[in-house]
Parts: C-alpha cells; structure tokens; sequence
C-alpha cells in the first residue's frame, strides 16, 4: 500500500415557529450553495454529546468573531450531562445560547432532533463517544449540515470505510467539516512544519512520541438496576466498541502530529503492550503500549503509552533528522513550545529556533479556521484525515492487542466491526458488548486472539 501524503492544512435566530423547522426538513436532503454565513447572517449549532469536549467545542464555536453564532439545539443520552452543559453555556455565552427546554433532547434519536432544527448551511458538533460519528455523519450529510467531529472518527476498518465515503460524499455537497485534532491548526506546529520540509533539520530518520501517565481508562462493575448500554457508553474509555479504548482516546493526537511532520502515513505496526495492573477493573484497556511505526520509506515512529500510577511521566513528541533534532510537543497539546536543535541532544545551547510564546490556542483556532470556511465558501474538509488518523492509531493498537504485525491494508480492510447495529440502539437495546457470568468483559489475548481484538 502506498501510504497517501499529507500536507498542512489550515483547520479545529433560532427557529422560532414550526414553518420554519418544516421548511428546515424539507431542504434536509437538497445540495445547496453553502454560503449561509455570510456577514449578517446567524450560524445555527448543535451540540449532539454534551460531556465536557462538547460544551468545550459549544463555547469555542460561539466564540469565533467572523460573524453571529447561536446555540439553538442540545443532545445526548444523559439527562443531567445535558442539564450540567446548557447551564454552564448559558452562564458563559448568555444570549448566544438559546436552547428552550423543548430543543432539549434525550435518547439516542436526540441527534436527528437537534439537526432537524437546523437549516442547511448551519453547524452540528458531533462530541459522543466515537461509536456513534458515523452515524450522526451520515445524517448531517444528508441535511447539507456543516460538521465538527470530536476525534477519533472511527474505531476499526469497518467504520473508516464507511468515514472515507461519507466525506467525498460532503465534498460533493460542499459541506466544511473539522475534526479535533487540533494541533494542526497550531501556529508553532504549523511554523516548525514548514522549517522540517524546508530542510533545516535535514531528512527525517526517526520521531519517537510519548504518552505516559497514572491509571485511566477503567471500570468497576456494573452497579445493579444500570442498563448495561449506559453504563458502557458512560464509561466510554473502558470499551473498544466505543471509543477505541484508551489507545485510540489518547494517543492520535501525538501518532498524528509526528505523522503530519513525517508527510506521509505509517504502512505498518509492530507493537507489544500488556494488562498487568488494572486491579479489578472489567475494562478491555492494556497499561502499556509499544508500537512502531513503520513508513514506506524505512523511517521509523516509535510511541510508547503507559498509564500506571508511580511511574515516570511523561508527554511530548520528538523529530530526529540527519542533521539535527526538534521537539513537537512539550508537556501538552498546548502549549507546544516547539524548538528545532543542532545535533541530537536537545539542550539550551544546541537549540537554534524556538517559536515564540505565548501562544494562540489551537482549540479556538481549529474553530475560527472552520467557520472561516464556511463564511467565505472556502473548500475545507478535515474528514478524510482525520479517519486515516484514527485507523492510523487503530493500527497500533491492534498489533499491540494482537501480537501481530499489522498492514495498513489489513486493518482497514478487516470485517471486525465493533458494534455493527450502533445505528440501531435504543435505549432498551442491549449493549453491543455484553458481560459474561462474572461481570468481566474479554480483553485482548496477543499471539491466541490474532485476527480480532478481543
């Protein structure tokens, strides 16, 4: 497989009578000229996932000043997520926020609800565990909606596939779309970007990345009288089906970023990880992650996640070149302080470039980017990329739960979809992972499960 190049990418009134909402329905599946927030005009939002990265995105949303924003609409699952998020947006945005308790909507078909109250043209924030991006992506396509995507996008092959048409079909409709990962739209990334192409740290030989932090990712029993459903989708990390699990969940934003300065996508994964100390918990996560990557051309990634409690911390991401050496990501995802060095030793005295701080946050940058783009019909679609990054990570995580050396191509052409009828759930429906007479949940078993994940 030819591992595809990227480039760097510039990114991260309400309806007031029941005509209008008719008149909204009836447009649902009409391509038109999406030039609906021109100066002057309101961008309508929804927010479809109200835990903490939805009402994060919400405010960043209602914060871009390219032209009015209103919050007309709300979903999720979780009546007092729900509740929590509007009262939190509403202290901070005021009348930016106009979400009567009817445009407030519970279960899983709450995310058709809150697009219907939108008119093509306007935005839907997709923000649930990442089981469910498809879905809610197929339906905002067919109602000429613009997208922002929480990320991963996709959890196995199955899913990307379905992910990589749905975002030639929004380019057929001119739909903009922006998926978080968000350190693309980093200025200092982008300006430390542009000095690697440019050949000042020479030709890229090596990138190594780190994710290393105390225990995350679990789950006790389920509680009696708990719909199991629920329980897993509040716990969402803990479940591959949902999220990918913790791999996936934490680790795309550095496999992506080193990948973006490589300009290309790893061909394939070798990886080891193992489940050594997660006590009682019936979660599917390892506590240690190992994985390199391996690109068309040799070059290696390797990444390395941990999460255990007293162990060595750390988070950053790093570049080594033949003739010199740079650092990614320091400490966060913000700020990234990225530096370039002479030689391989990263110190004060080596350092030759670093970008000047303070700096911008690209959380609010991938917003002002995207709205920007809708508001001047610009092309942007972040949606192809950002479901190769979440296979991307996916493929490392299947080597590591495998024991396998996994291809590109086999990932995103396996048939293991994790939870194949997610479309289809209710909240009476049984979870698509169900526990078995003791309450635990199969966990991947490397060199005895070789072909699916658990």
């Amino acid at each position: 497989m030819n591992a595809p190049s990227i480039s760097p990418s510039s990114r991260r009134d309400f309806l007031k009578t029941t005509s209008r909402l008719a008149a909204a329905s009836a447009l649902a599946g009409v391509a038109l000229p999406h030039v609906h927030g021109a100066e002057g005009n309101t961008l309508q939002v929804a927010l479809i996932g109200c835990g903490g990265r939805g009402t994060g995105a919400a405010a960043q949303a209602l914060s871009t000043k390219t032209g009015p924003v209103s919050l007309v609409a709300m979903a999720d699952v979780f009546e007092h997520k729900l509740n929590r998020s509007y009262e939190s947006l509403k202290a901070e945005k005021g009348d930016l926020v106009d979400v009567p308790p009817e445009y407030r909507f519970i279960g899983f078909d709450g995310y058709k609800k809150a697009m219907d109250c939108l008119k093509p043209g306007d935005v839907a924030i997709f923000a649930t565990p990442p089981a469910f991006r498809w879905v809610h992506f197929q339906y905002a396509v067919d109602k000429g909606l613009h997208v922002f995507m929480e990320k991963p996008v996709t959890v196995d092959g199955p899913t990307t596939r379905k992910m990589l048409k749905l975002a030639d079909e929004a380019d057929r409709k001119n739909l903009k779309v922006g998926v978080g990962l968000m350190v693309r739209h980093c200025k200092g990334r982008q300006e430390l970007k542009t000095r690697i192409d440019d050949g000042q740290i020479g030709d890229l030989i090596t990138m190594r990345a780190y994710r290393m932090g105390g225990r995350a990712g679990l789950a006790g029993r389920r509680p009696p009288h708990t719909p199991e459903l629920l329980y897993q989708i509040q716990r969402f990390h803990a479940f591959l089906w949902a999220s990918g699990g913790l791999f996936s969940d934490y680790n795309i934003h550095q496999i992506d970023e080193c990948c973006w300065m490589k300009g290309a996508w790893p061909i394939r994964a070798h990886a080891t990880g193992g489940r050594h100390f997660r006590g009682d918990s019936v979660d599917q996560n390892f506590d240690n992650y190992s994985v390199e990557y391996t690109f068309e051309d040799g070059t290696r990634l390797f990444f390395i996640g941990r999460a255990e409690n007293g162990c060595h911390s750390e988070f950053a991401s790093y570049v080594h070149g033949t003739k010199g050496s740079g650092i990614v990501s320091t400490a966060a995802h913000y700020p990234g302080k990225v530096r370039l060095f002479k030689g391989q030793t990263m110190t004060r005295e080596t350092m030759t470039w670093a970008f000047p701080q303070p700096e911008p946050s690209p959380y609010q940058l991938e917003w002002d980017d995207l709205m920007a783009a809708i508001r001047e019909n610009t092309p942007y679609n972040e949606a192809k990329r950002g479901a190769i990054a979440s296979l991307v990570t996916s493929m490392g995580r299947m080597a590591a739960h495998t024991g396998q050396i996994i291809e590109y191509n086999d990932i995103l052409n396996g048939q293991h979809e994790f939870a194949p009828n997610v479309d289809q759930l209710t909240m009476a429906s049984p979870a698509p992972l169900l526990a078995g007479p003791d309450g635990t949940y199969p966990v991947p078993e490397p060199g005895v499960k070789k072909t699916t994940e658990y």
